[in-house]
């Protein structure tokens, strides 16, 4: 019997994403000043006020409330009405040194036999029903996000739209997993206050949402993925009615509360950890980058059609305690999972600096991720320019999301002898 599957995306301008991508913005001015930076910094933002925590241990120091005003004015929270804007807010740090206790079991005498930073199981996915292997109601959640930005920022088409917004999209599935149709969309966008009764304004906000960002998102797709929309889709566009009132005004957003909007949009698992303001010897990120790096490859090479892999540390020990793979049933080899995961143990070392070190994650790398996914998107060279009164200038060309990157399928063809 065919079956619906559906998965969320939240905007740059949602409270929670502001908190994740100042703390990113932190973490990549520690590394570009210090790369052996040690970073765990939490964000806390509400009406008018921003909140810096964690630990951090640096040889570097940072003005950073002139780094999260520039987040802030970035993403769009410019004007006073919006009751929270980058030049007038507030901004508390309470950021203090790590813990000895803790860096004790990391940092070690040599850099390969660094531990892991935290205990815990992380996952990567992958799935083949997209071109870049994400799920598809994800991956269509995000580019409705992604697009109604870039209509907000470029004022022509739309000049109604404020920064805050969310988008959902459920999928219909065939008893073969196969995606027949898209069943519904919904659209909750923050919005200028109206000269106009409510009804009215709703009618023009759907009436936008329909015909002006529905089509430019589609217009991105494939043409079998196209084929998906449907007269008969059901949207709920501003389902609550008026959404003036949004951002960190609205709901107070913190770092790390958007975990499954970050990886898979419910697909495959998860293990709890958030990524968002941590360094990358701390496993709950970079291992779960290399988790998505092995299971992307995987599927890619023709192992299976849909992938999950998950590995799992100790504090301070070196060797993950364990790495399992998972192919629903979709495995093209003849091999058992857990046959499959002795070879991928054989082919990927996920010792924590090894990850480092493959991934090219001592860069400043982060912010680019902290908004619509840290998964799924295209590896690229940029040049980034780091500036601080206290250290100088920095200009850095660093590839982002490595882990993206397809550079393993020959060596798994071969390991797998496809």
């Amino acid at each position: 019997m065919p079956y619906l599957f559906t998965s969320e995306s939240v905007s740059e301008g949602h409270p929670d994403k502001v908190a994740d991508q100042i703390s990113d913005a932190l973490l990549d001015n520690f590394l570009a000043f210090d790369p052996e930076s040690k970073v765990a910094c939490e964000t806390l933002v509400t009406t008018g006020q921003v909140v810096l925590a964690g630990e951090v241990k640096s040889h570097t120091y940072l003005d950073v409330q002139h780094i999260a005003r520039e987040v802030i004015n970035k993403i769009g929270y410019t004007k006073g009405e919006y009751q929270f804007s980058g030049d007038s807010c507030g901004v508390i740090s309470l950021i203090h040194e790590q813990s000895q206790d803790i860096n004790q079991g990391v940092d070690r005498g040599s850099k390969e036999e660094q531990g892991a930073g935290d205990q815990g199981m992380m996952f990567g996915y992958a799935t083949n029903e997209t071109s870049n292997y994400m799920p598809l109601a994800l991956d269509i959640s995000h580019r409705i996000l992604r697009t109604l930005a870039e209509l907000r920022k470029s004022g022509t088409e739309i000049d109604y739209l404020r920064p805050d917004a969310k988008a959902q999209v459920t999928i219909e599935y065939s008893d073969d997993n196969v995606p027949q149709r898209i069943d519904t969309i919904v659209i909750s966008t923050q919005h200028d206050a109206f000269n106009t009764d409510d009804t009215e304004m709703l009618a023009k906000i759907k009436k936008d949402m329909v015909t002006i960002l529905i089509p430019k998102v589609k217009s991105q797709l494939p043409e079998n993925l196209q084929r998906l929309f449907d007269e008969n889709i059901e949207y709920h566009i501003n389902p609550t009615g008026k959404f003036v009132i949004g951002g960190p005004h609205g709901d107070t957003g913190l770092t790390g509360r958007k975990i499954v909007v970050d990886t898979y949009g419910g697909k495959g698992a998860h293990g709890g950890g958030a990524f968002s303001g941590k360094d990358p010897s701390k496993v709950d990120r970079s291992a779960a980058y290399a988790s998505r790096h092995i299971a992307k490859n995987l599927v890619a090479a023709g192992v299976a059609d849909e992938i999950l892999v998950q590995v799992s540390y100790a504090i301070g020990v070196v060797k993950p305690t364990s790495i399992f793979v998972e192919t629903y049933g979709t495995a093209k080899v003849p091999l058992k999972d857990g046959e499959i995961a002795k070879v991928v143990e054989k082919l990927f070392d996920m010792r924590p600096f090894a990850i480092e070190n493959r991934l090219k994650l001592r860069n400043p790398i982060y912010l680019e991720t902290a908004a619509y996914g840290h998964m799924g998107k295209m590896p690229k060279l940029v040049k980034k320019v780091f500036e601080s009164p206290y250290n100088g200038r920095v200009e850095k060309e660093v590839e982002l999301f490595t882990w993206e990157k397809l550079d393993m399928v020959d060596e798994v063809k071969k390991a797998f002898k496809l």
